[in-house]
């Protein structure tokens, strides 16, 4: 027997390895299957070791193998090591948008990818908050919530996919996993890393609103350095807002990457990401105020307009955004059951805006102020190391995949403080705004600021127990430490400088339990908690009535989810289905009726509901890939007597999100997606209420030879009215109808 065993063929050792790949998840290339896009490669090394008998050693085999993609709906994993197995067997919701669907839809931006999760709202950029990729999930804020390989991306901007090889949102509250926040989950973005083979492909289109775009993805191994391997992004985007006078969004991108030791036990991978951004930003249309008098039938509704108006002015309002990224990243396997990575990252994000918030002039007036403005002169700054290590090994007959870690985070926020210094600029009509009315304000800064440094320690460790072929247990505990310096500095002669400063020490936790009744589908219940500091949002206040006051503790939210996941048609379709509940039990809540009333961790909030999934081939031909949620919240508790019994804002109860594609004979190739949401309001009191709305999207490709593809994206077909963002003043369209051309090719 022992003979037999030492002289397995190759083919049991790759099927082997494979098997193995499944538990550990590993997402290095080299070692274990690793989907990449367009191509999945794989090297498997034995290293001498296995192919031994009693008088001779063989040499090492390494097998190498390239499989052409097909373009595939169905992820496997999620990219954290801290996730140790396969999608279908992770007790908790988590939508993965893969390259693919990416690519054909045309998406250019990371709230475009969005739209295939239903669950999420987007929220306009208002008062503290900056423009850019502000979210709403599962009704819960998650603007700091947001990820690039597991490590917190906390500037204000609007990503762009270019060098994402796919998007992951985790659902439910998560801080085990992702440190402060996450209260309804977190959003991950992958980026491209070198690979083994050497590949070039990219795009090139023009459309509708003067769209032009180019983006290039080019990977080649250094021949005279085995295993090493360079990767290169590059992006060039500029448009106009379809359905939006005046608002346009101009940015490119590089993204270069150098890997060592690709394919053997040791890998080390240096990266830079720099996006640069210059637009002109849009807060949309204003409410009607319940004051107005000239609209008083259009109280707490959108004003009466066409919905193009830009009310902004050409001459004053802008948005220059460069974000920098520099990663290191070193991957080592120890032994077979023991594998360490460490990353290291220095970020930084700069926000340079001015926009106008469409507001009324007075109660009497439909005329639109322009002395509304908002700037931001802003600095956000983040140093991270990130170290875990997977282990495997076993008690007895329970098999163990144990992730313990540790991060060290240090997030610093500057932002600079303007004036008016001119006169004001010229109101503007309601229904006939002039955004050519001259610039007189000359916005300057004062030299006041606020400087915001945190200091945080995680600290980690997950295990999942396989207890036998039908029974999975598995848990994780974080403990974070939370420390948050604020200084906020008056202008020269201005008045007296605040220094504040708070600490926060939380453990959070999860646990889950899986039954797999067959071996391509599962059945789980799952557990989850997060928390909330007052200064999440790295500010801190002394006002009595502030969310982030200095005085108040995080906030504590917990979630169950019972659910399931299955693999169909020979494992090329995964289905899933869960109902889960969301409470906050010690939400920040005031009595805004009472002027001293102070803050305090005495509310209630409750958030419900259920999710079902599908992603993958139905046919060899036909792909899909969609979801619906539904959502019930309420705020139970409150010391706001106009926000109990309440919804949640941006939450609304149904969402649904649907593309599908199908393959037609002699190279052709057709698509259709739609997004359908449910009404919502725009603040817990639930005065002001968005309609609910479904678009429709089209696409069409022919592919001309094996290396170009030509694509047609028809977007809102119907041409709808829309609102995608809100706030307290204003809400902003989504875009209207436009469509692009782009030319797919590789060489």
């Amino acid at each position: 027997m022992k003979r037999r065993n030492r002289s397995r063929s190759k083919r049991q050792l790759l099927q082997a390895l494979v098997r193995k790949w499944h538990r550990k998840q590993f997402d290095s290339s080299g070692v274990f299957i690793r989907a990449v896009g367009a191509a999945t490669f794989f090297t498997v090394s034995t290293m001498g070791v296995f192919a031994k008998d009693e008088t001779t050693v063989l040499p090492a085999v390494v097998v190498t193998g390239r499989q052409e993609s097909d373009g595939s709906y169905k992820p496997e994993a999620v990219s954290s090591p801290k996730y140790s197995r396969p999608l279908k067997d992770i007790p908790q919701t988590i939508t993965v948008i893969p390259k693919a669907v990416m690519q054909e839809q045309g998406s250019t931006t990371l709230r475009e990818v969005l739209r295939n999760v239903p669950g999420i709202s987007i929220q306009a950029g208002e008062g503290s908050v900056p423009a850019g990729d502000n979210l709403s999930l599962r009704g819960f804020n998650a603007r700091t919530d947001i990820f690039i390989d597991g490590i917190r991306d906390f500037g204000g901007y609007a990503r762009d996919p270019f060098n994402f090889e796919q998007i992951e949102v985790t659902k439910g509250p998560a801080s085990s996993y992702a440190g402060r926040g996450s209260t309804g989950g977190s959003i991950n973005m992958e980026s491209k890393s070198p690979q083994l083979e050497a590949f070039a492909n990219g795009t090139a289109g023009g459309g509708s609103q003067e769209y032009q775009r180019t983006a290039l993805d080019v990977n080649s191994p250094v021949a005279a350095l085995p295993g090493v391997a360079v990767r290169v992004n590059a992006l060039y985007h500029d448009t106009d807002v379809s359905g939006r006078s005046v608002a346009h969004n101009g940015r490119w991108g590089v993204a270069p990457s150098l890997a060592f030791g690709l394919g053997t036990p040791t890998r080390v991978t240096f990266s830079y990401f720099h996006l640069d951004q210059n637009n002109v930003p849009d807060y949309g249309i204003p409410w009607v105020p319940d004051t107005n008098v000239p609209l008083a039938a259009y109280r707490n509704q959108l004003a009466p307009i066409d919905w193009s108006n830009f009310y902004g002015l050409k001459n004053r309002d802008y948005e220059k955004i460069g974000t920098d990224v520099a990663t290191v990243k070193v991957e080592h396997e120890v032994s077979d059951g023991l594998s360490l990575r460490n990353q290291f990252r220095y970020g930084r994000t700069t926000r340079d805006s001015i926009i106008t918030a469409p507001r009324f002039a007075n109660v009497n007036s439909t005329d639109v102020t322009r002395t509304d403005w908002r700037s931001r002169d802003q600095v956000d700054t983040i140093l991270a190391n990130q170290t875990d290590a997977t282990v495997e090994f076993a008690t007895g007959n329970i098999q163990h995949t144990v992730v313990p870690g540790i991060e060290f985070v240090r997030e610093k926020d500057l932002n600079g403080t303007r004036v008016k210094a001119g006169a004001n600029s010229p109101n503007t009509s309601l229904y006939t705004p002039n955004w050519d009315d001259p610039y007189l304000d000359n916005i300057v800064p004062n030299g006041a600021k606020t400087v915001s440094t945190s200091n945080s320690v995680g600290v980690y460790a997950f295990d999942t127990l396989q207890l036998n072929e039908q029974w999975e247990l598995n848990g994780g505990v974080r403990w974070d430490y939370f420390n948050l310096d604020f200084l906020a500095v008056q202008a020269p002669g201005g008045g007296t400088t605040t220094n504040l400063g708070r600490i926060d020490r939380t453990v959070s936790w999860q646990t889950g339990l899986v039954y797999k009744p067959l071996p391509n589908g599962s059945i789980y219940a799952g557990y989850g908690t997060s928390f909330n500091p007052s200064a999440e949002g790295l500010a801190l206040s002394t006002t009595a009535t502030a969310t982030n006051n200095i005085n108040s503790d995080p906030e504590e939210s917990r979630s169950i989810e019972l659910g399931t996941k299955w693999d169909l048609l020979q494992e090329r379709l995964m289905v899933s289905a869960a109902i889960f509940r969301t409470d906050k039990t010690n939400a920040r809540t005031e009595d805004p009726s009472v002027s001293t009333d102070t803050i305090v961790l005495d509310g209630k909030q409750k958030v419900g509901g259920l999710e079902l999934g599908l992603a993958g081939n139905i046919t060899d031909r036909w792909k899909a890939f969609a979801a619906y949620t539904f959502l019930t919240s309420e705020i139970e508790k409150s010391k706001n007597a106009l926000e109990v019994g309440k919804e949640l804002a941006n939450t609304p109860n149904h969402t649904f999100s649907l593309w599908t594609t199908y393959q037609l004979p002699k190279n052709f190739e057709v698509g259709t997606g739609l997004k359908y949401s449910d009404s919502r309001f725009n603040s817990n009191i639930n005065n002001r209420q968005a309609p609910g709305y479904l678009v429709a999207d089209a696409m069409a490709a022919y592919k001309v030879n094996k290396d170009i593809t030509l694509r047609l994206n028809v977007y809102n077909l119907a041409g709808t009215e829309y609102i995608e963002s809100l706030s307290g003043g204003h809400a902003i369209p989504g875009a209207g109808r436009s469509f692009t051309v782009t030319s797919e090719f590789k060489f």
